[in-house]
């Protein structure tokens, strides 16, 4: 016991000593800090000590100027700082400088951004306009009263994934050719049918791009040179009478298509113009008429003989497809556009092929007709 008071004795002593070479500054901060810390534990007692960022930033600026008047600031720290770690609180010190120098992540103030209607209008024009450069769109803007800079142009159709116009403009495209010339193509093409025993008969057609016309050349279970070439001057003979405007015929590189074939249509102003190899896509009108002639009407008939097929395509193309089936291609208009007032009668069915297809009309008033 008494060696315990002597040893108590000693260390205020040495205590008493070390404060004799503090300066006023340090005796103060550390009386701060003390009391500060005395504070934290005197407000909850019964509960773990859990600081305020205000308490934190106290302590933490006490600290720092305290290593800052003393060199021997880590000593005085560990007898100082009696609830906290010294490192805790330059932890706490450091986290206060990082919220000081970081700056807000608003965004900076620059030229406005286009509006949602110049977008879609810069949209627009590219689109209709590919070989439209960003100089020619700033101009045409500038005519409707919209200024904008061809760097923000250009930033606008990157975001729309939309490519300059010498990439963009390329090659004028097969869709943008027939477009243009579709109403002076004629195409021409083959497809088989099957008959009820397995006989093959050879079908040529005839479909004109702009009205999507089709003209049921003949049928034939031999398609030599010479028949091909009689059907060609049949369909001559016809294009005269309705006085078209034709002037292309594509078909492709079949042998039954003989030099005869073209010189035909030649000798009446015609351009022949012959597909790829192996490119069913060049005659894509004709190979998509097949598809119709084949979904509509002979998928659900067993075709007998030559005299069979020959006149189930002469109903389906003469008294339905060209005169009484709407095309998407063309608006819902039909090919062979006959112009006729406007009937308000009863809605009546017509039956093409025994029923097969369904021809919906408007009968006159003064007419009622029964389903047929």
């Amino acid at each position: 016991m008494i060696w315990f008071i002597l040893g108590h004795i000693f260390s205020s002593l040495l205590s008493i000593f070390n404060l004799t070479r503090l300066s006023n500054p340090e005796k103060d901060l550390e009386i701060l800090m003390l009391r500060h810390q005395l504070a934290i534990l005197q407000r909850k007692l019964n509960h773990p000590v859990k600081p305020t960022r205000i308490e934190k930033l106290t302590l933490a600026v006490l600290a720092v100027k305290l290593k800052q008047l003393s060199r021997r600031s880590t000593n005085k720290l560990r007898n100082t700082v009696l609830i906290f770690q010294p490192e805790t609180l330059f932890r706490w010190h450091r986290d206060l400088v990082r919220r000081k120098w970081t700056y807000s992540n608003k965004p900076s103030r620059g030229r406005p951004s286009s509006s949602i209607n110049t977008k879609h209008l810069i949209l627009r024009l590219a689109q209709e306009n590919p070989r439209w450069g960003y100089g020619k769109i700033q101009g045409e803007l500038i005519k409707l009263y919209i200024t904008v800079s061809q760097s923000t142009i250009r930033h606008i159709l990157r975001q729309l994934g939309l490519l300059p116009a010498s990439v963009r403009n390329g090659s004028i495209g097969w869709k943008h050719l027939i477009s243009h010339y579709k109403d002076q193509i004629l195409a021409c093409d083959f497809f088989t049918v099957e008959t009820i025993r397995l006989k093959t008969i050879y079908v040529l057609f005839f479909i004109e791009l702009g009205t999507r016309r089709v003209h049921f050349a003949g049928i034939t279970v031999n398609p030599n040179q010479v028949w091909v070439t009689q059907q060609a001057r049949h369909l001559i003979w016809k294009l005269r009478e309705q006085d078209a405007s034709l002037r292309f015929l594509i078909h492709d590189n079949d042998t039954k298509f003989s030099k005869s074939f073209d010189i035909v249509f030649q000798s009446e102003g015609f351009h022949v113009i012959h597909t790829p190899f192996q490119a069913p896509n060049a005659n894509a009108f004709a190979e998509r008429w097949v598809r119709s002639v084949r979904e509509e009407c002979l998928d659900h008939i067993l075709i007998l003989n030559t005299f069979h097929l020959k006149r189930v395509l002469l109903e389906y193309v003469d008294d339905y497809y060209n005169i009484a089936r709407p095309h998407q291609g063309i608006g819902q208009r039909f090919p062979i556009h006959i112009s006729v007032h406007k009937i308000t009668g009863p809605i009546q069915r017509r039956k093409i092929l025994g029923g097969i297809i369904n021809d919906y009309f408007r009968a006159p008033d003064d007419l009622v007709l029964s389903n047929l």
